[in-house]
């Protein structure tokens, strides 16, 4: 039997005066997220390959005109926004992708968000599979601006909340091995451990996360 194809949709909002495509492949109940798209080089990419490997849902906000712009994630959190407002009524926990730029903790990925134990749970993965990279989940450890915590950040909006994955550049891009104005492809094994966690999280069916 044929695989469902995924849906996808596209939509022109405009968010504080900045224009953005909202581009939402709908699938399973786990949601890929990656809000600033044309300012964290890699999380769009990423955020695509992931879902694409264990057929989550994926919403990735790019900006098609003029310099890119970074709003705080708890502002693009506007009721007009008809994709992410069908992301969040359809996924139980987000995953949302980010990049950091803290030159102190270059080789760190932070995890933040309100859903603790799905945070462990990636954790796990990129302990294993990416070990170049210091994973860090101790909310007193991840610096205050980078722990999405935020009752507005569209991460802790699912029924069952879900994890802000902080990356810096290195984990997230291959920088020379990039053609100049080419995607930015990320690490293999920072692909290859998200994949292995998102194909671990599974949504119960009261909104609660079970963990397999």
């Amino acid at each position: 039997m044929d695989e469902p194809v995924a849906e996808r949709t596209e939509e022109r909002v405009e968010i504080e005066g900045v224009e953005f495509l909202a581009t939402l492949t709908t699938g399973s109940d786990i949601g890929l997220l990656a809000l600033h798209g044309s300012v964290e080089g890699g999380t769009a990419e990423l955020a695509y390959e992931v879902a694409a490997r264990t057929g989550a849902s994926c919403l990735v906000f790019t900006q098609p005109v003029g310099d890119p712009v970074h709003i705080p994630s708890h502002r693009m959190s506007v009721p007009h926004c008809a994709t992410l407002r069908d992301f969040l009524a359809h996924v139980t926990l987000t995953v949302s992708l980010h990049g950091h730029f803290r030159g102190a903790a270059s080789r760190s990925i932070f995890l933040g968000g309100t859903n603790r134990e799905a945070a462990r749970t990636l954790q796990q993965a990129l302990t294993r599979l990416a070990p170049g990279f210091d994973t860090v989940t101790a909310l007193a450890d991840i610096p205050s601006g980078l722990r999405g915590l935020h009752p507005r950040n569209p991460v802790n909006l699912a029924a069952a909340g879900g994890v802000q994955v902080e990356l810096p550049l290195t984990a997230r891009t291959q920088g020379s091995l990039s053609a100049p104005g080419a995607p930015d492809v990320p690490p293999p094994t920072v692909t290859a451990a998200l994949t292995t966690a998102v194909r671990r999280l599974s949504p119960g069916t009261d909104g609660s996360a079970v963990f397999l």
